[in-house]
């Protein structure tokens, strides 16, 4: 095999040798600009040369500390060697049939994965795509299917993708909605147990927000007419907004009985990222259907819908698929990733990463009142941003906080509907070391504000 330059071999150490974006990414940077779409943005404008554990390395041969996982999707490191051998080896043997057409075994292998991961101890099947967007469609499509019904309940705040029916399912306008409408029907929204702005204070919130919901679906929509309810057990774009306690129970056991299939979209939040495999298991939430993505293959794209059988074989023969869906170097990376989180117990790591996290966090808080909340769980860690005084969303302050870190070599992302969450997505296999320095970067430029 050829020597690895990335992945677990890479030096773990932050180094800034030149002002970020240096002189070579810049010229990149140009590039890019007279041939890549507008609309194709990047959070920080460094090309990235090699990857592995907790650094990425740009083409100006500054390594940065790695707080992003590609948004979740690289949770057990750039290369990870089980990916990397496994994926090798399938190149070697054939690239692509595609599976609607002659089908191979690492598929029959994932979906078994899967089966055996997912909530629950019924039977289940799954169907393979290539992103997360897709896996959220096709859920629709097959509870559509099963329940012969239309209608489609999503949550404030919730994100589910930029393809036309899940930017209906998508809450927020700019910048994954705004001038792309009209935008599919038959999708309504709902509130969400948002703790930390529930009005009436977050000790009421779960029970007033699942009472809100059941009242809108039962009298402005019928729940006799809902498909399915779509909810992420851990909001992202969102915010990383965990519901209150109690809320995804209540809104599980309503959907059941009244014949709803009951989706999970685990796309940011699966795969060890919580601390468990799937999100939705901290409150024994077992879904109907689960989709997933991101860090299912260690960054090679892949997705998937799982589910009750019954309900996975609702659609008709050819009624899912598609060309590149469950490509078998994607599987086979997606067999490495879960090879390697087994093996590297990266639950167990998730949750240690949030205790290291949360307590630093938590420390800055009591030091800097901009922080609103310090919220998470796992490796998948958010601070909400406010102005001095009270809880008014304070985007600029987020901002700001971004680009200091950024020019110190720290890769952080914001999000959040009111674009004030600073939200952490560490690889699963970043050393302590790396972390603490990342946090240090990170206090260090409160100080700057």
């Amino acid at each position: 095999m050829t020597e690895l330059s990335g992945g677990p071999a890479l030096p773990q150490e932050r180094r800034v040798v030149t002002a970020i974006p240096g002189p070579k990414s810049q010229e990149l940077w140009a590039r890019k600009q007279k041939t890549v779409a507008a609309g194709v943005g990047a959070v920080l404008p460094v090309f990235v040369k090699r990857a592995g554990g907790g650094v990425l390395e740009d083409v100006d041969g500054n390594s940065l500390i790695d707080f992003g996982s590609g948004i979740a999707v690289t949770s057990v490191g750039n290369s990870a060697e089980a990916v990397v051998r496994r994926a090798t080896a399938q190149l070697a043997d054939f690239t692509h049939t595609c599976a609607m057409v002659t089908p191979y075994e690492p598929y029959v292998e994932v979906c078994e994965q899967l089966a055996e991961l997912t909530p629950g101890d019924h039977a289940k099947k799954s169907a393979l795509f290539n992103s997360g967007a897709e896996a959220v469609e096709n859920a629709v499509k097959i509870a559509r299917a099963y329940t012969k019904r239309q209608a489609v309940v999503v949550f404030d705040h919730g994100y589910h993708g930029r393809t036309n029916l899940t930017m209906a399912l998508t809450a927020k306008n700019m910048p994954y909605k705004h001038g792309f409408g009209p935008f599919a029907p038959e999708v309504y929204r709902v509130p969400l147990a948002y703790p930390y702005r529930w009005l009436t204070g977050p000790e009421n919130c779960a029970q007033e927000a699942a009472d809100q919901v059941i009242t809108q679906i039962t009298k402005q929509i019928g729940a006799e007419n809902v498909a399915a309810i779509i909810i992420e057990p851990v909001l992202g774009e969102g915010g990383f907004i965990e519901p209150a306690k109690g809320f995804l129970p209540a809104i599980a056991d309503f959907a059941k009985e009244n014949g709803i299939v009951f989706v999970a979209d685990e796309i940011q939040s699966g795969f060890c990222r919580t601390g468990q495999w799937f999100a939705c298991e901290d409150e024994g939430v077992v879904p109907d259907l689960i989709t997933t993505a991101k860090g299912i293959a260690g960054g090679l794209p892949l997705a998937a819908v799982t589910g009750r059988a019954e309900i996975m074989d609702a659609a008709h023969a050819g009624g899912l698929g598609g060309t590149y869906g469950g490509n078998p170097v994607a599987c086979a990376a997606a067999l490495g990733s879960i090879e390697t989180m087994r093996e590297l117990d990266l639950n167990a790591k998730a949750k240690h990463i949030e205790e290291v996290m949360k307590g630093r966090l938590t420390a800055m808080q009591e030091k800097y009142d901009i922080i609103g909340e310090v919220r998470g769980r796992g490796a998948m860690i958010a601070i909400e941003l406010v102005k001095s005084g009270s809880k008014d969303p304070n985007p600029e302050a987020t901002g700001a906080l971004a680009k200091a870190c950024h020019q110190e070599g720290l890769l952080v992302l914001t999000t959040g509907t009111f674009g004030n969450v600073l939200r952490f997505l560490p690889p699963l296999v970043i050393g302590d070391d790396l972390l603490n320095e990342g946090l240090d970067i990170l206090e260090a430029a409160f100080g700057t504000l």
